[in-house]
């Protein structure tokens, strides 16, 4: 869905639109519009922090100006600006989401995709992250629009939250309605389990676990 949603990916069926354009008909306004940061590791190991920012700054057609303001607000803003000269191989997994944020936000988009965004973090990184998405949505007034299995993160970052089971939306709303619906005291574990039953077969498949271990032991 989320590569659909990006225009990495044509959908089989359906139509959908991100900041107004159809994703078929206009998939470059849509990019012009959109960040995205993807589950698996998006920055350069090999580059500085500053230099992957500066890539990232290129590539979507900043001023040179503009470029300068915008990377040294990044390295700021992400707690980054000490290890800025630093190879990003040499980050913790939760130094490497932060600018991975700051990669995806220097154009200021629209609307901002995140894919398992805290997956590998240990829970200090995981909140420092949680925070400064926060902080971003406050400050920019964007759209976020996460993918997460840990219901936890879904409760403390979501306004709405859809519920995907066998790819299809089983439930939708804001999680405190939905929370209430199934019981004074539930959590959304509670409402996912209610509405998407549990047997072991709906966890995903060996090639879904295996490549989401890797992806952890990779971010840290």
């Amino acid at each position: 869905m989320i590569k659909m949603l990006t225009t990495l990916l044509n959908p089989t069926s359906g139509s959908a639109t991100v900041a107004g354009f159809d994703i078929l008909r206009s998939p470059r306004e849509i990019r012009k519009r959109i960040g995205y940061v993807p589950q698996m590791l998006s920055a350069d190991g090999g580059l500085t922090g500053r230099e992957n920012l500066s890539l990232s700054a290129k590539l979507y057609g900043m001023s040179a100006a503009q470029r300068s303001d915008r990377i040294r607000d990044a390295l700021e803003f992400m707690g980054l600006a000490e290890v800025a000269h630093k190879l990003v191989k040499t980050y913790s997994g939760g130094m490497i989401r932060r600018l991975e944020l700051g990669q995806a936000m220097l154009h200021r988009p629209s609307v901002l995709f995140l894919d398992e965004p805290t997956i590998g973090l240990d829970p200090m990184a995981r909140r420092t992250v949680w925070d400064r998405l926060l902080a971003l949505r406050k400050q920019y007034g964007m759209t976020a629009l996460i993918t997460t299995h840990d219901m936890e993160e879904a409760d403390h970052l979501c306004d709405e939250l859809a519920v995907l089971h066998l790819g299809e939306i089983a439930v939708m709303g804001e999680p405190s309605k939905l929370k209430a619906a199934v019981a004074p005291d539930a959590t959304l574990d509670d409402v996912f389990a209610q509405t998407c039953g549990g047997t072991i077969q709906e966890g995903g498949t060996y090639r879904d676990v295996q490549q989401t271990r890797r992806t952890a032991r990779r971010l840290g």
